[in-house]
């Protein structure tokens, strides 16, 4: 028998060196997977006494010093300033090469604050097909790295409780745009993106008195991604009242397998009086954090009162600032 061959030192240092980075690598490997199941076990989402951060980038906070002191309008801003409330994402504010940096800042602040984040995210090509006053959007790519790029702020925040309403408008109007399959196929592929760990994500679920709740369910479970997304909001941008809200969003919850939902209660003090265009005589709702426990629905404000709808009833562009109008929304509430 030939006598047994021993390896020189520097082969069986090789030899040891590479065992102990695999064994490194699997243990890596192992605590990443540990780490981050646990943080999905214990991710929360919204529910009854979630109260959102008032972001510092809100149009009402940004108006507030250009507006004097003392005057109903000052009042009104800064109370409105104060309010908890989603921030509107939108490319015409927050470009491609500028929304990472505002996620950053909101992501930041409600650490801070030590409470959720909401955002609103609304980009989608094409966008508003029907009124035109919020119309614009990006174009198909540049949406995609949009929302790539509000994606990978959202995972790289575990931590923070993060509820995402995407696109409002955008499925209640796919069938009078004509575009159901491509806007199904563009929102599926945005909620791959978004989705992370403690993100939840609520596609748009029209309201109480646009499409019937069977035909909505329709559109929602069109996407196929009832497994993914949180559920669907309601009412955003509109007026309804809450207890109508909360029957649609019973049916609607029905007919999507229970998913959840948030009712956007921002100008819905005075119910709605038919339109849906800065109409006068509305009120601001009630604050986020109610609950309705048959459907898991919780109503949150989910529109800054006082941004205008557009130019109608004599107000600015859409999205703008208007401190008539939030004069006139909290007509119901004790100002500072």
């Amino acid at each position: 028998m030939p006598p047994a061959k021993i390896l020189p030192g520097w082969a069986i240092a090789t030899i040891v060196g590479v065992g102990v980075l695999l064994l490194a690598s699997i243990a890596a490997t192992i605590w990443m997977f540990l780490n981050n199941w646990v943080r999905d076990l214990t991710a929360t989402a919204p529910a009854v006494g979630t109260t959102i951060i008032a972001p510092e980038e809100s149009k009402a906070a940004l108006a507030l010093p250009s507006l004097a002191e003392g005057t109903d309008e000052h009042a009104a801003t800064a109370y409105l300033a104060a309010q908890p409330t989603a921030y509107w994402l939108t490319p015409e504010i927050d470009p491609v090469g500028e929304v990472g940096a505002r996620m950053e800042n909101l992501l930041n602040e409600a650490r801070t604050q030590g409470k959720p984040l909401a955002i609103v995210v609304y980009g989608l090509p094409e966008r508003d097909c029907s009124a035109g006053l919020s119309a614009g959007g990006l174009d198909d790519a540049a949406y995609d790295e949009w929302t790539r790029i509000i994606g990978d702020a959202l995972r790289a925040a575990p931590d923070i409780q993060k509820t995402v309403v995407l696109e409002p408008d955008s499925l209640a109007l796919a069938p009078e745009c004509g575009n159901v399959a491509q806007r199904t196929e563009q929102l599926r592929d945005a909620i791959a993106r978004l989705a992370s760990t403690n993100t939840w994500i609520y596609v748009d679920g029209g309201h109480s008195t646009w499409l019937p709740a069977a035909r909505m369910a329709e559109l929602i479970n069109g996407l196929g991604m009832n497994g993914v997304i949180r559920g669907f909001a309601t009412n955003v941008s509109n007026y309804n009242d809450t207890a109508l809200e909360f029957d649609y969003a019973h049916q609607l919850s029905g007919l999507t397998g229970g998913l959840n939902a948030v009712i956007d209660t921002s100008r819905n003090g005075a119910g709605s009086n038919g339109e849906w265009c800065n109409p006068p005589g509305r009120l601001i709702g009630a604050p986020g954090g109610l609950i309705h426990r048959l459907v898991s629905t919780t109503s949150s404000p989910y529109v800054p009162p006082g941004e205008s709808d557009g130019t109608c009833n004599g107000g600015p562009v859409a999205g703008a600032w208007w401190p008539q109008a939030a004069v006139e929304l909290t007509r119901n509430v004790t100002l500072p």
